[in-house]
């Protein structure tokens, strides 16, 4: 595959590091040499210096020949130049572009992107993408991960497991006999920063953390059982009032059931965002003021989330939140080495935007029938949601005689509005949703085995 890649900020180096890794051929453009140089010196990609928007900075980047066009610049307006040109003149039969600003996602303008207005194939917006993943975490706060699939009927739970969990020194093989109200497929464990597939051998160990997946309905039931219990947040005390802000604001608006108080230091923009919000409050001033923090209900509340553009503002608005009396804290860090250091200073959680767009664009990436895809770790796994066609070599065999790769583990499989858990005699039919883990060297025989062949026709 031949992809070019305009922007080369975090996202674009690290889809491009995914990229080049599995030896697709890659170049990145972008108008800063240093950030080229720097590119082109750590992974094995090409790069051009200029914009992607210039057709014959395109030519350089080698369009002419390109399978795929990922525009991740800071400008929505680069972003669609390069994708409208990438159509018209090199017919790039894929366009990725990201788009940030509200007023181009508006439903009244769906049509704007479209073949025959301007040829994005797929619009990824970072910020609805945070906002969901923060709404994830606080509905289930036990879990440090949480992702849904197939049309939410699957829930994928990162956990750390707590000392007195019932099932540690159990082989994960005899955990559904001896806990029948445990209802999970366990995929990977982390432990002590190693990662590895689960095996019907394996014995998980206090302190693990713990990738499984559940129907949505049995994953509270799961979380009480392996982990330490949480009560669902009914006061957040959200500090910034950006796009992201706002946006969960709205949607915890509309779950109901509770109050919500929004920390905003720009005079101008908290004036906007009360006009927008029915029920949250909203307060003019400083995140890190203690006097605004507890005139936000923070001794009360049961989680603060940071959300503004500056990672050390969200960590220690995190730190102080905490110490006011705050239960839990959730912060968005964009610089990965900022996760670690929020939880060596007591953050609970943390959402890096990267790795959540990252993870949008490899849907669209990969080949096959592949519906979602979401990784973990920073790459060291992935989170697949595909579907089985009759070519797929997972069809019809049962999974425990199924030429399996051993780097891959099914976690559930969804068939009508039934979510089965596999068992060694699971048959996998055409059709069905098939939610699985894939080690980052087994990804290739994923695509293989969901790709279209020649008989689906």
């Amino acid at each position: 595959m031949r992809v070019i890649i305009c922007g080369a900020g975090r996202v674009g180096v690290g889809i491009a590091q995914r990229l080049a890794e599995e030896d697709a051929n890659v170049t990145v453009i972008d108008q800063s040499a240093s950030l080229i140089r720097s590119i082109t010196e750590r992974l094995d990609v090409r790069g051009v210096v200029g914009s992607g928007s210039y057709p014959d900075v395109l030519v350089e980047a080698g369009a002419r020949e390109a399978d795929m066009m990922i525009a991740v610049t800071h400008s929505d307006e680069v972003n669609i130049v390069a994708c409208q040109i990438a159509h018209s003149v090199f017919k790039i039969p894929t366009k990725i572009a990201r788009i940030r600003a509200k007023s181009y996602l508006q439903t009244r303008y769906a049509d704007v992107f479209s073949r025959d207005n301007i040829p994005i194939d797929v619009i990824i917006s970072p910020e609805r993408e945070v906002a969901a993943s923060v709404i994830q975490r606080l509905t289930t706060p036990a879990a440090f991960d949480v992702k849904s699939f197939a049309d939410d009927k699957v829930w994928a739970v990162g956990l750390r497991l707590r000392e007195d969990s019932p099932i540690l020194a159990t082989p994960l093989t005899q955990v559904r006999e001896l806990f029948p109200d445990l209802k999970i497929t366990v995929l990977g464990v982390n432990r002590r920063g190693s990662f590895f597939r689960a095996g019907p051998d394996d014995q998980l160990e206090e302190n693990d953390e713990v990738f499984f997946t559940a129907a949505k309905d049995h994953v509270e039931r799961a979380i009480a059982i392996m982990a330490e219990g949480y009560t669902q947040a009914r006061r957040v005390v959200i500090v910034g009032g950006g796009n992201i802000g706002l946006d969960v604001a709205r949607a915890l608006e509309e779950q109901g059931k509770m109050k919500i108080r929004i920390i905003e230091r720009d005079e101008k923009r908290a004036a906007f965002i009360a006009e927008r919000l029915r029920k949250t409050i909203v307060l003019h001033g400083s995140g890190l003021d203690r006097n605004v923090l507890a005139e936000a209900g923070i001794t009360e509340a049961e989680a603060l989330v940071s959300l503004t553009d500056s990672d050390q503002a969200n960590l220690l608005a995190g730190v102080i939140g905490k110490r006011e009396g705050a239960r839990r804290a959730l912060i968005l860090t964009n610089e990965p080495s900022y996760g670690t250091l929020a939880q060596s200073v007591g953050i609970d959680r943390f959402i890096d935007p990267r790795a959540t767009t990252i993870s949008t664009i490899l849907q669209h990436v990969r080949r096959g029938r592949i519906k979602s895809v979401y990784s973990i770790l920073d790459g060291q796994a992935e989170l697949v949601d595909a579907i089985a066609l009759e070519t797929s070599s997972l069809v019809g065999t049962p999974l425990g005689r199924a030429d399996i790769p051993g780097g891959i583990i099914v976690g559930a499989i969804v068939r009508g509005p039934d979510v089965i858990l596999p068992t060694a005699e699971t048959v996998v039919q055409a059709g069905d949703r098939v939610v699985l883990l894939a080690m980052r060297d087994a990804v290739r025989d994923v695509e293989k085995m969901f790709r279209v062949g020649i008989s689906y026709f």
